[in-house]
């Protein structure tokens, strides 16, 4: 009876800390802000030492997309995705036709965001799914066991873009021409992972695969107990795939082979990853492979990840195991479901309970 009821008032303490937090609208960055040297506890991630380790010797493949359009070099980086995408479900990408100084102005615009005074971010801070532009901190931060260290300014960049006021002054311009730069090389990779498959070029994208995305810059500030929590806890995503840009400090692995994998920064390259829905409409031929982000003590870190998905954006169209991709040998393995529908579980569940394709599972 006594634990019963230290465990209510533990409980009650930590759903007031979190609505705290919450409501103050400063993110993570206002408690290192305001000085703060010991972590609140629902950052505490509870993880053991071995999943703590990673290795540096073990890379994830490079594919390099120079001359594309020529037959037999395009025939050879269809192969190697197809390998990528079956043994990783990562891989990054080099010569992909986005400048370099449009990629760092991109990471800048972001520093520039999550630099601004906490009262102008304010503005644009909310847990409203349905707003096009929005700052917010922990996209699950009243489902997850533990919060991660982390904000986030998420911006709905298609099928259907916000206004250009309704984008933050400081960003505005790169964001847009970094989306329009995003949304081309996504249908690039979209007719290179459809061949992969053995299907035709324009296959994913005739299944409006390619039809929304959805801009996150990524802040992680620097922790004063980076030990004691995480940028981002183990998961998958819930989209077909994401192309992300990471700054030069690092932090990204990838869980492989019962091992974590970093995901060294390389300049000019951008980490592809397949997600959840592309594992079902594959068929389990390529992977949503899992991956995290550590924290460190000595420097915040910034990356931009673009989700190829539309999100919350009701279209009520059905996605399932493609039907060429399948047989009597090859049965179906999911039952279909709405990129909304699935993206609303996926949240309601939290980042940290585990692998939510599952539920799909016939």
């Amino acid at each position: 009876m006594e634990a019963q009821l230290e465990d209510s008032v533990q409980n009650h303490e930590r759903a007031r800390e979190i609505k705290e937090f919450d409501e103050s609208k400063a993110g993570v960055k206002g408690l290192v802000d305001a000085g703060m040297l010991k972590i609140p506890q629902f950052f505490v991630t509870q993880s053991n030492d071995d999943e703590m380790s990673a290795s540096s010797y073990i890379h994830i493949p490079v594919v390099d997309l120079i001359d594309i359009k020529d037959t037999t070099r395009r025939k050879n980086i269809v192969e190697e995705i197809g390998q990528a995408c079956e043994i990783w479900g990562f891989f990054q990408v080099v010569n992909h036709g986005i400048p370099q100084e449009i990629m760092d102005e991109m990471i800048q615009g972001v520093d520039r965001f999550h630099n601004l005074p906490n009262k102008e971010k304010m503005e644009v801070y909310s847990r409203d799914v349905s707003k096009k532009v929005r700052f917010y901190s922990n996209i699950d931060l009243y489902q997850a066991k533990s919060a991660n260290w982390r904000d986030s300014l998420a911006c709905q960049m298609a099928p259907h873009p916000p206004n250009l006021d309704e984008l933050p002054k400081t960003c505005k311009e790169i964001i847009v021409e970094y989306s329009d730069h995003i949304k081309k090389l996504g249908e690039i990779l979209f007719e290179l992972l459809a061949e992969a498959l053995g299907l035709k070029s324009n296959h994913l994208i005739d299944m409006d695969c390619a039809k929304g995305h959805v801009l996150v810059g990524h802040y992680y500030p620097t922790c004063p107990e980076p030990d004691r929590t995480i940028g981002i806890t183990k998961h998958t995503d819930p989209d077909f795939f994401t192309i992300l840009l990471q700054d030069h400090i690092g932090g990204l692995q990838i869980y492989h082979q019962n091992a974590w994998v970093d995901i060294n920064p390389l300049r000019g390259a951008l980490v592809v990853n397949l997600g959840d829905l592309f594992q079902l409409i594959s068929n389990d031929k390529f992977k949503s492979a899992e991956h995290r982000v550590l924290v460190n003590r000595a420097e915040a870190r910034l990356s931009v990840a673009c989700f190829f998905t539309t999100h919350y954006q009701s279209f009520n169209k059905l996605y399932g195991p493609i039907k060429e991709l399948t047989s009597e040998d090859s049965p179906p393995l999911y039952t279909e479901t709405t990129i909304e529908d699935y993206i609303s579980y996926y949240n309601f569940r939290g980042l940290d309970a585990g692998p939510a394709l599952s539920y799909l599972r016939l």
